[in-house]
């Protein structure tokens, strides 16, 4: 089958599906390339949007690129094209993290991430409570064989293991709120009502805080003279899942990154929310913490999941080629 032409039309449904991809703090921290000759989508870090304190490794950051061209991929298949991967392509430019390589679609073989394209926009983080109506066992485990699909694992622990794994991320949590400069940090990536941002979180998108207490909602604001959301009483029994890789190089931060947003993609194909609790990432002591009772586990992002309200969108930069 001959597949279309790379042109402009194709090139903007492509990243228009990467700037989709969620990323920390919503700082979107890619740049897109494209080389003709090779017909390959580069992509590269951007680091004029790093979180020196919250992510001095850049772990984060891959994470994020990493979200980003699951998307292009998943737009590739939708496209006719069958995406070829390649994780950090070239040692002289460490900017470089991934090529996307569109070539054509092998004799026999099926597309098999072209069902979640639609997902792709429909996809938002939501900072609401849930209902507390469990996910059935049966897309947990699709979700479960989305991480794993990609080289990552994802770990669902029963009500015990995950409020062991909620207080870690609320010790995270509090350490943030009296660590000035992280609190600061932080700030610099809420947008204000009726500003024109394309990056960070608006007010609107923001949660409320739980009025029992139980769940780490992150707080952005800290002690800015802001309007606040009423607390509101979150699910008693949370749903979350460990994202986590036996390995903690460039490479595997790239794959959890892919398997992260092929686990949100998949859970919004089927009507369920998501958030992501990041907190206690950012603590070495924390995030070791998180992986104890687990042989060779990295932990990279606590995902919490369930039924509720749609999130709020967030501001995205539009899609052009650098």
């Amino acid at each position: 089958m001959q597949t279309r032409e790379v042109d402009a039309s194709a090139v903007q449904a492509l990243l228009a599906a990467g700037v989709a991809a969620p990323s920390i703090h919503n700082t979107q921290p890619w740049r897109f390339g494209l080389d003709p000759d090779s017909r390959s989508i580069l992509v590269r870090a951007d680091r004029g949007r790093r979180l020196p304190l919250a992510d001095p490794q850049r772990r984060a950051q891959h994470l994020s690129v990493g979200a980003a061209v699951f998307n292009i991929r998943v737009a590739a298949e939708h496209l006719g094209w069958h995406p070829v991967v390649r994780l950090l392509p070239t040692a002289d430019d460490p900017d470089l993290l991934v090529t996307v390589r569109l070539a054509d679609v092998p004799p026999g073989r099926r597309p098999s991430l072209r069902g979640l394209y639609e997902a792709v926009e429909r996809r938002h983080t939501s900072r609401m409570p849930f209902t507390g109506r469990p996910v059935p066992d049966s897309i947990v485990s699709e979700m479960i064989g989305s991480a794993r699909a990609e080289g990552a694992h994802l770990d669902v622990p029963d009500i015990m293991a995950t409020r062991g794994l909620l207080s870690l991320t609320a010790a995270a949590e509090a350490r943030n709120a009296v660590h000035p400069a992280r609190a600061a940090e932080a700030r610099t990536w809420i947008t204000a009502p009726g500003t024109d941002a394309a990056y960070g979180i608006p007010m609107t998108a923001l949660g409320p805080r739980d009025a029992s207490g139980r769940m780490p909602v992150r707080d952005f604001t800290g002690a800015l003279p802001v309007p606040q959301l009423p607390a509101l009483r979150f699910e008693r029994h949370a749903q979350a899942a460990l994202l986590w890789t036996t390995r903690d190089g460039r490479e595997d931060w790239l794959r959890a990154g892919q398997a992260l947003q092929h686990v949100l993609l998949t859970a919004t194909v089927h009507g369920v929310r998501t958030s992501m609790l990041h907190q206690a990432m950012e603590w070495p002591d924390l995030r070791e913490a998180m992986a104890r009772s687990r042989r060779r586990c990295h932990p990279q992002l606590l995902v919490r999941f369930g039924y509720g309200p749609e999130g709020a969108p967030a501001p995205r930069a539009s899609a052009h080629l650098v």
